[in-house]
């Protein structure tokens, strides 16, 4: 949770404060970590539905969901580090451009930069006026540029590791929900089911701290999708094996 931040009103009455709290949603944990949870639950159960329909015994359905777990926790991880490290180079390389046009073309970024002010509605003699004022440092100017231009924070990147990890590991529980029964012998598929219909539904409800939609919406959204995912494979490993668990 962002530190809160708190501050006498403008009037100036000393009654009136103004000031509230954000959540934490940077560093780059947050989409990997809602996404590795339900890809896990939803993949590998899918992959354990489908197995289970098209064979008998518990033996085959645990394989295939060991190694669903180990190979998409592994896939999402990398995945994720990639994508993130990609990504981070490519802004630090749109950054380096508005460095050099900076340095080399001031004047035209001035100009560029003012005019972002007046296109929020700033008086042009004022928006002048705070466009020289925040180009004065370099350092500051390029920040400045690279939140107006290219809508990020030069400080503030996503953490390509953190990514990495948190998509790693909620992949890792998610993928472990379905599969707990068949590790400890139980040939039940609609065990496995309610475990993963849970696990899906609290997923969703807890993101929706960070929405606006209520819990219920959003848990239970989750819970539909996963609940067609699963019907799916299900008749699919149904349709092409001789056995139904």
């Amino acid at each position: 949770m962002a530190p809160p931040t708190a501050q006498h009103h403008p009037s100036g009455d000393p009654d009136l404060v103004v000031g509230h709290e954000h959540r934490e949603v940077t560093g780059g944990w947050l989409r990997p970590t809602v996404f590795g949870m339900v890809d896990g639950l939803v993949s590998n159960f899918g992959l354990i539905a489908g197995v289970a329909a098209a064979s008998s015994g518990a033996r085959p359905v645990m394989i295939a969901g060991v190694a669903g777990l180990l190979s998409g926790a592994f896939s999402m991880g990398s995945g994720e580090y990639v994508s993130v490290r990609s990504q981070n180079e490519s802004m630090r390389a749109e950054v380096e451009v508005e460095r050099l046009e900076l340095k080399h073309n001031p004047e035209a970024e001035l100009a560029e930069l003012t005019q972002i002010y007046i296109d929020r509605g700033v008086d042009p003699e004022l928006a002048q006026l705070v466009a020289e004022q925040l180009s004065v440092d370099p350092v500051q100017a390029l920040e400045i540029h690279a939140k107006e231009e290219l809508g990020v924070d030069i400080h503030d990147l996503p953490n390509p590791w953190v990514a990495s990890g948190a998509s790693f590991l909620s992949f890792s529980l998610g993928a472990l929900l379905p599969l707990l029964p068949f590790l400890f012998g139980a040939d039940v598929l609609w065990l496995a089911a309610i475990l993963t219909l849970t696990g899906l539904f609290v997923t969703g409800a807890i993101t929706a701290r960070f929405t606006t939609r209520p819990w219920y919406y959003a848990g239970g959204r989750q819970l539909a999708l996963g609940a067609v995912t699963f019907a799916v494979t299900y008749g699919i490993g149904h349709l092409i094996g001789a056995n139904v668990v």
